[in-house]
């Protein structure tokens, strides 16, 4: 099962204080926009969104059909597929995409302990 892009959003206090610290750890800013208060930073093949209010928690991210430079991949398994396979496997799904629909979905997952996982596909 490939899930597409990995990254780490994390819930932020400040979208400026959080910008300044990653930025000083090697991070450029890849996408979002500040004053919507959500950023995307890379350094390297690493990705951490930063997003001020949106989110109760930090949470693992995945995106079909996306590579980790946000380019779209030739082939890529639908998120809606992907939340068929899981709910056959007995993977409780607290957020579902609308199966009756195609392109951008998402949906929303935890682990054992309780670490949130958002499966989110943009295309």
């Amino acid at each position: 099962m490939n899930l597409g892009a990995f990254s780490i959003s994390l819930n932020v206090k400040d979208i400026h204080k959080s910008k300044d610290f990653y930025e000083n750890l090697g991070f450029q800013t890849f996408g979002g926009e500040i004053s919507q208060k959500w950023l995307i930073m890379k350094n390297g093949s690493t990705v951490i969104g930063l997003f001020q209010g949106m989110f109760e928690k930090n949470l693992m991210t995945f995106n079909p059909g996306w590579d980790e430079n946000a380019e779209n991949l030739e082939s890529f398994t639908d998120v809606r597929t992907l939340q068929k396979q899981l709910k056959e496997n007995g993977v409780k799904i607290l957020s579902q995409a609308d199966e009756s629909t195609e392109g951008p979905a998402s949906f929303t997952i935890e682990d054992p302990d309780g670490n949130p996982i958002l499966v989110d596909q943009h295309r």
